[in-house]
């Protein structure tokens, strides 16, 4: 027996990979004959080697709300998404001036207020920013960047368009993942690598090391970076330790640095002091340093905002750049976007109601059991109301937050997520999915060529994180055009 779509449903949802008519896609034609002459048995071995090779590898994930530190095995499937490069092109292109605007945006905010001002951004949803932070104001960053690596949601409703569903600009995870799992697919599958036009991935650590390279504060001299990492009861440990190997920088905790009195930071090595141009942080703002933000943190680094604004060591992403990861602010992105760079945004967002807006609210109480309702801060799928599988009690309680504090909430319609091929069992069957580019600026733009897609591993489910068991899969860009374009 062998893998087959006789039987494979994609009429509920968009499918990634499989047309209407139950044939694939065209960028998908070569998986589908490389797995039509693969015995199920064949299929079934190279499942069980991906799985003992991410045991073996300790590719794990943190869950917290077990009650415990809980690491576990990074749940993957091996059917990849596919799509074509033409299509990719115009999603590049759409996330560069997505990540653009919105430093524009986040440099503004901290000095001009232009946007203010010329009330295009309401004041309110500013002065009700749990993220904007006043000890960055008056400070621009090298190249006027804030958010120097920024994981970008995409989702793509039933009629096939594809919206962006939240921009994470604070301390966005997970493409170590997305580095991984390209390379246990070439281990597994690599007659597709030599002849499918499949667009690489692996050259993302150096590119983020460019980027982080070029906040140096020292010309001239090769940068010392470092990631600093809250320790290993993180959920995203793996990739803090991953991407520091991949690079070649240092990996550090807040005890490893120390700032001078020249307000420069330092390192401690066995050695002595070393100085510390760059630092990849991994720490949410709050626990930064302690005598800026949050004094009873044993995370951070004392003095490290002094030397940031005294120009003595670069951050990235910077902080402060939080201001933008507001999930109200995601519903002003088209205008940003519009005022800083006089262009339509190239990829739009989905459909939302503001709780601030008294008619806006009135929609949103009036429908609280056909939408999804999400605070304005909240991240990984925690503190939302997916109305249509919520209890009367549920809706009753999401109202009286919402009373209690409109300004931190939002409504959107429920999106019927596309699907992909998934292995279950030894059938094939459709799951949700999204998909998490990710975007790079500095003295450059860059962007992933794919990214992360994520999973929801449960029947009917359309929670894809991996907390709230989620998976995920390769993300195949395909260039189908000849090699030789003359």
């Amino acid at each position: 027996m062998h893998l087959s779509l006789r039987d494979y449903p994609c009429r509920t949802a968009y499918d990634e990979l499989v047309a209407p008519d139950g044939t694939p896609r065209p960028a998908a034609r070569a998986l589908f004959d490389y797995l039509a002459t693969l015995p199920l048995e064949a299929v079934e071995a190279r499942r069980q080697a991906i799985e003992a090779a991410i045991m073996t590898l300790g590719i794990t994930f943190t869950v917290y709300s077990d009650g415990a530190n809980i690491d576990r095995a990074w749940p993957f499937d091996l059917i990849p998404r596919v799509m074509d490069r033409r299509e990719w092109e115009r999603i590049e292109a759409g996330l560069k001036q997505r990540l653009t605007a919105l430093n524009l945006f986040i440099d503004d905010l901290y000095n001009a207020q232009r946007i203010v001002k010329d009330k295009v951004f309401p004041a309110q949803v500013l002065a009700g920013s749990k993220n904007f932070r006043p000890q960055c104001v008056g400070m621009t960053p090298r190249f006027g960047v804030w958010a120097h690596i920024c994981g970008t949601d995409l989702v793509r409703d039933r009629d096939g368009t594809l919206y962006v569903l939240e921009d994470n600009l604070r301390v966005p995870s997970g493409v170590s993942y997305m580095l991984e799992n390209r390379k246990l697919m070439k281990r597994m599958f690599p007659e597709l690598f030599a002849t499918g036009g499949i667009l690489p991935v692996d050259d993302y650590p150096t590119q983020l090391h460019d980027t982080l390279a070029a906040l140096s504060p020292r010309a001239g001299e090769r940068p010392v970076v470092v990631v600093l990492t809250p320790g290993i009861y993180n959920s995203a440990y793996f990739e803090h330790a991953y991407l520091a190997q991949q690079m070649g920088a240092y990996l550090v905790e807040g005890s490893d640095l120390v700032v001078g009195e020249d307000d420069c930071v330092y390192m401690k090595t066995i050695s002595g002091l070393r100085r510390v141009d760059v630092i990849y942080r991994r720490i949410d703002d709050d626990f930064l340093d302690p005598e800026a933000f949050r004094p009873d943190s044993l995370l951070g680094v004392r003095g490290l905002m002094r030397a940031w604004r005294a120009g003595k060591v670069g951050i990235a992403n910077a902080p402060g750049a939080g201001v933008a990861d507001d999930k109200v602010v995601y519903a002003f992105v088209p205008k940003i976007i519009k005022y800083y760079l006089d262009e339509d945004p190239i990829l739009p967002n989905v459909p939302s109601w503001l709780c601030m807006y008294e008619d806006q609210c009135a929609h949103v109480l009036a429908h609280l059991d056909e939408l999804v309702v999400k605070p304005a801060n909240e991240s990984g799928g925690y503190g939302m109301l997916i109305g249509p599988r919520a209890s009367r009690e549920e809706c009753e309680r999401f109202a009286r937050l919402i009373w209690e504090d409109p300004r931190n909430y939002m409504a959107q319609p429920v999106l019927t997520l596309s699907t992909a091929p998934t292995l279950v069992g030894e059938r094939l069957a459709p799951r949700h999915l999204d998909l998490r580019p990710f975007v790079l600026q500095s003295d450059h733009l860059y962007a992933t060529t794919g990214g992360l897609t994520r999973v929801a591993l449960r029947e009917g489910s359309l929670v894809v994180n991996s907390s709230q068991g989620g998976g995920s899969k390769d993300t195949w860009i395909v260039d189908l055009e000849p090699a030789d374009k003359s």
